[in-house]
């Protein structure tokens, strides 16, 4: 008898296909660290690649009629994306990661305002060279930050602002939450996040937030 290999067993696409999600994201902002924290559960429990991107909430509302004291409380947070601008081009995206991190950790949960001493120990904690705090006043990021920014904001359209992200490359604002989903939670909203981002027809959730945030 002649022994003939099996014929390999067929397999979807959808059983072997990875989700994607772009998150943009200025460490400023508290509703963007929720939600990328709950995006770090997510990696735990399920199958998606997470691409972390800058984007500024100063250069969104630079042109807008604000009050003075919001753009006065944006003004410092060019220096933290300008140095994640900076890190991304002398290293790649993968070190955003870790340095938005740094920066989050130490902006929203030990309540640390932005300064040169702020930037400077978020780049040690992240293990980047030192010299990357001198970014926070080069102007001459501006255009990269811009950039960076425009790739995110620009799929999603006018109003919006951060967190946003590309889920199986289609954009939203949001998810917008006041606590971090864990574990088989954070997968379950990933999973209906997914299934929306499948109907070109869908646009929006929406609900007044309610209660304080929580960072833990």
């Amino acid at each position: 008898m002649t022994e003939t290999s099996a014929a390999p067993s067929a397999v979807s696409a959808d059983q072997t296909a990875r989700d994607t999600a772009g998150f943009w994201f200025d460490p400023l902002c508290p509703f963007a660290w929720i939600t990328s924290r709950w995006i770090l559960e997510v990696e735990k429990v399920r199958d998606v690649d997470v691409e972390w991107n800058v984007m500024s909430l100063a250069y969104l509302n630079k042109d807008k009629d604000i009050p003075q004291t919001y753009r006065d409380m944006l003004e410092p947070a060019w220096g933290p994306v300008r140095v994640c601008i900076a890190a991304e081009q002398r290293h790649g995206k993968s070190v955003l990661a870790g340095l938005y991190t740094a920066f989050g950790e130490l902006i929203h949960h030990e309540k640390q305002p932005i300064s040169r001493d702020l930037i400077a120990t978020a780049v040690e904690r992240a293990g980047l060279e030192a010299d990357l705090v001198d970014a926070m006043d080069d102007a001459g990021l501006d255009e990269a930050v811009a950039a960076s920014h425009h790739r995110g904001m620009d799929q999603v359209g006018d109003d919006v602002g951060t967190p946003t992200i590309s889920v199986n490359g289609v954009a939203f604002f949001g998810p917008v939450l006041n606590a971090i989903p864990k574990g088989e939670d954070a997968g379950e909203l990933w999973d209906g996040v997914v299934t929306v981002a499948k109907f070109p027809s869908f646009f929006e959730l929406k609900r007044s937030r309610t209660g304080g945030l929580d960072f833990s």
